[in-house]
């Protein structure tokens, strides 16, 4: 397989970096091509804080539990807006005003079904719908998930805004190599079952914010992905389908200066990048023949 791809991705983003204002701290990036097996890494072991990301993890886990019957997918949950610290059991609440979904607080003192919360939590990144799955399966059993999997980079140590374990520096992070492979996992439908990981990329299919990976791409692209986002981090993480062309692996993972502009345009231009450079099957073989 010719490596020319890999320079010219390589200077890309490189000029990608150069030219964004201000220039992002650190960028990560991570590819698998289901088409021909190529793979590109940049930065792909640098830990980075995991903003929601870590809710495909927890996604994921949610499965697992269900699977092992644990969960059930189908029973009630009541919805409460109360969670103890990993820290030292102290009472925190999710602030309303941190999140992108009214529907889950506004079913508060009510139930929702178990599989009502996996969808906000991934489609529009609803904190209190995380951390009622996350109680309800557990850390630990979790992180036996990731474990079971093989994923190594994808450190999930607690909810979502959890202000004493952060303050103590307990935090959920990821690689870019490690999200992939997480990714790789339900793609490959190793990820619990073959009707279970068919299941999560429907939901990720479902995401709502899209100005990172889809941004970048042509019309007719899907893409079943996570985004993550704070004050200091913007990251996007997912698969991208194509018409006539077998899917792709994408993780972008960036760090900022706080609340520094031009996050998104960054993440849609490695996006057409990676694109760009991957190309189709039948362009990677007609220069393979050239050489």
């Amino acid at each position: 397989m010719p490596s020319d791809w890999i320079a010219t991705l390589d200077r890309r983003l490189d000029e990608l970096e150069a030219q964004a204002q201000p220039r992002p701290r650190a960028l990560a990036v991570a590819v698998r091509d289901y088409a021909d097996g190529r793979v590109y890494e940049r930065a792909d072991l640098r830990p980075f804080h995991a903003a929601s990301t870590i809710k495909i993890a927890v996604l994921v886990g949610v499965f697992a539990a269900a699977a092992a019957g644990r969960v059930a997918l189908d029973a009630r949950l009541h919805v409460r807006n109360r969670f103890r610290s990993v820290l030292d059991g102290r009472p925190f609440r999710v602030h309303p005003d941190r999140d992108a979904d009214g529907a889950v607080y506004a079913a508060r003192g009510k139930t929702l079904r178990v599989r009502e919360l996996l969808e906000p939590m991934i489609t529009t990144s609803s904190n209190l719908a995380t951390n009622l799955l996350v109680d309800l399966v557990g850390i630990d059993a979790l992180r036996v998930t990731l474990a079971t999997l093989g994923i190594d980079g994808v450190d999930l140590r607690r909810g979502v805004e959890d202000e004493a374990a952060y303050q103590a520096g307990i935090h959920n992070r990821v690689t870019a190599r490690g999200l992939r492979t997480l990714l790789e996992a339900i793609v490959e439908e190793r990820a619990v079952s073959a009707p279970a990981a068919r299941a999560m990329l429907e939901i990720l299919l479902a995401q709502r914010f899209n100005r990172g990976i889809p941004a970048g791409l042509p019309d007719g692209a899907r893409v079943a992905h996570k985004t993550g986002e704070i004050s200091t981090v913007a990251h996007d993480a997912g698969v991208v389908f194509l018409p006539e062309r077998r899917p792709y692996v994408l993780v972008v993972l960036s760090e900022w200066a706080p609340e520094a502009e031009g996050r998104h345009a960054l993440l849609a231009g490695v996006s057409r990048a990676v694109y760009e450079a991957l190309g189709t099957p039948a362009d990677a073989e007609r220069t393979s023949a050239d050489r």
